[in-house]
């Protein structure tokens, strides 16, 4: 019965899914700031001073409730594994409290099943199986006296309601380069309260029999290997009756209840993304985990070591709800909720195409005639015939502050600044004026001297240059020369290199007249030819 009320409930959906593409969807927010209409009476004091220009921002239109269903996949993440597929039912009430956030009520109905393939033996404080079936104790009995310990298979049914009020927050109808998208993703959050009831496959409900034979035969005759995890389920619900007759452990008066359902405290992480069909018309794919302090969803909590003593499990059961939906927005003389708005169409409308913003009416008159209207004239009275600059001042090329019409030194330096009535300024020596020096050059084409192998004498073909280079010394008696040689390691050479160094200082200080403080020598190993001497300006 509850397998037909889904698949109606589906068919419905897809039905008014269909019906919905043939509707025009409109582009843009279809939201005019100057339709009062949509404004409530308590807001439009607000709209009122914005229409008049005394307050930046409209008022929050009146914008439409959103009203869902939904259905899909539910199931119980807890110590059992989960059955699929089973199914849920939701529905809800959404309102925006801005662009971004807005608030839902939803309400929730869900199946849940499961069959675990692994054997389990640790059952003996699991009270809804231990008064079937035989288990260990820690005293070394049984809980059934005079009965083997025995294996179960842990099953369970469970049927949940939870009604949450949650916080929604849209992360991507604020778009700075389309007007508007046809696809909302959100995420969210939630509290609110979860009531269940859960039951077990304990024994046939034709015969009264339990499942002892089956499970012992299955254990005994199985080899429990992952890979044969499908065999084993599958011969486990071809021995087994789809009833559940038996309530599972539960915490009986120790949490609230409302009638055989217990209930307890839940929170909510949500994440979804809708599809805009039509203004009032929107499909939605949305996952829901629900979080609750409770280890009873799958009606197990115990280990199954240290074999014959309980130990609890760890960590808490909780609910996974996989679903899609389809909404309606519900409201007259209201935009769309706020959520499928961005609220930059009317800003960059505004920029593109203004209607609101206050611009003067534009004039073209130039009362003085200089070229630049009145409107944008900085100086209205500039006298005739006088240059003025894009504003309409008159021009100062050298902004001096005397202009260009009466001054006199049309381009003043800076650092001749201040200047007189007349725009003349006073410049200051220059640096390079108040303590001239002044910088002799010396000659710098000095000859250089060759010597035959191992002489050391002045030759007839070295004197010529040698009187040339005492002219030279002598037209400029500041300047002073270093005769250079470049003798090899040994002592030989560089006795050789010295006496040559020496006869040219000889010669041009006892021939030629030149002082010999303006003469200096050097002798540097490997620095060039051995037999070349260089004279060179200091």
């Amino acid at each position: 019965m509850q397998s037909k009320k889904f698949k109606i409930l589906l068919a419905i959906v897809l039905l008014l899914s269909v019906g919905t593409f043939a509707q025009k969807v409109t582009s843009g927010s279809g939201y005019d700031v100057y339709d009062s209409s949509v404004i409530t009476r308590p807001r439009m004091p607000q709209q009122n001073e914005f229409w008049n220009h005394s307050y930046n921002f409209p008022s929050k239109p009146r914008n439409m409730w959103e009203v869902g269903i939904s259905t899909g996949l539910f199931n119980v993440l807890g110590d059992v594994a989960s059955i699929t597929p089973t199914m849920g039912f939701s529905a809800h009430v959404r309102k925006s409290l801005g662009h971004m956030f807005s608030v839902r009520m939803q309400y929730l109905y869900g199946t849940a099943k499961g069959l675990n393939w692994k054997a389990a033996g640790n059952f003996a404080n699991n009270e809804a199986l231990s008064q079937y079936y035989s288990a260990p104790t820690l005293s070394g009995n049984t809980t059934i006296p005079g009965r083997a310990a025995e294996v179960v298979y842990y099953n369970y049914k469970n049927r949940t309601q939870d009604l949450s009020l949650q916080l929604l927050m849209s992360v991507n109808n604020i778009n700075f380069y389309k007007q508007q998208s046809n696809w909302n993703v959100y995420l969210g959050g939630g509290i609110g309260a979860t009531a269940y009831e859960t039951k077990i496959n304990a024994r046939n409900e034709a015969t009264g029999n339990t499942y002892s034979a089956l499970y012992t035969d299955l254990y005994n005759n199985t080899d429990f290997k992952y890979k044969n995890r499908r065999d084993i389920l599958k011969k486990l619900k071809a021995g087994m009756d789809k009833t559940y007759e038996e309530a599972a452990e539960n915490y009986g008066e120790r949490k609230p209840k409302i009638g055989s359902q217990t209930v307890d405290f839940s929170a909510t992480a949500i994440v979804g993304i809708s599809y805009r069909l039509a203004k009032r018309i929107n499909i939605s794919l949305e996952d829901r985990q629900t979080f609750v302090k409770d280890d009873l969803l799958d009606g197990q909590q115990w280990q199954e070591h240290p074999y014959g003593d309980g130990v609890l499990t760890t960590g808490f059961d909780s609910y996974n709800y996989l679903s899609l939906g389809l909404n309606f927005n519900l409201g007259s003389k209201s935009i769309e909720p706020l959520w499928w708005i961005n609220p930059l169409d009317y800003v960059y409308s505004e920029l593109n195409k203004p209607k609101h913003q206050q611009i003067p009416k534009p004039t073209y008159e130039d009362a003085d005639g200089d070229g630049v209207i009145d409107q944008l004239d900085r100086e209205p009275n500039t006298p005739s015939g006088v240059g003025v600059d894009t504003h309409g001042v008159t021009r100062d090329s050298d902004g001096d502050g005397v202009p260009d019409n009466l001054d006199k030194q049309l381009i003043t330096p800076t650092e001749c600044q201040p200047v007189d009535a007349d725009g003349v300024g006073k410049c200051p020596d220059p640096e390079c004026c108040k303590n001239p020096t002044i910088v002799s050059e010396c000659p710098a084409d000095y000859p250089s001297l060759t010597f035959k192998s191992k002489t050391t004498g002045i030759g007839a073909d070295l004197k010529p240059l040698l009187v040339n280079v005492a002219t030279k010394l002598k037209a400029n008696p500041k300047c002073n020369i270093t005769i250079s040689g470049y003798p090899e390691a040994s002592k030989a050479a560089q006795a050789v290199c010295q006496k040559r160094i020496d006869a040219v200082k000889v010669f041009l200080v006892e021939k030629q007249g030149i002082s010999a403080d303006r003469i200096s020598t050097n002798c540097e190993i490997g620095g060039g030819d051995k037999d070349t001497i260089d004279i060179k300006s200091n």
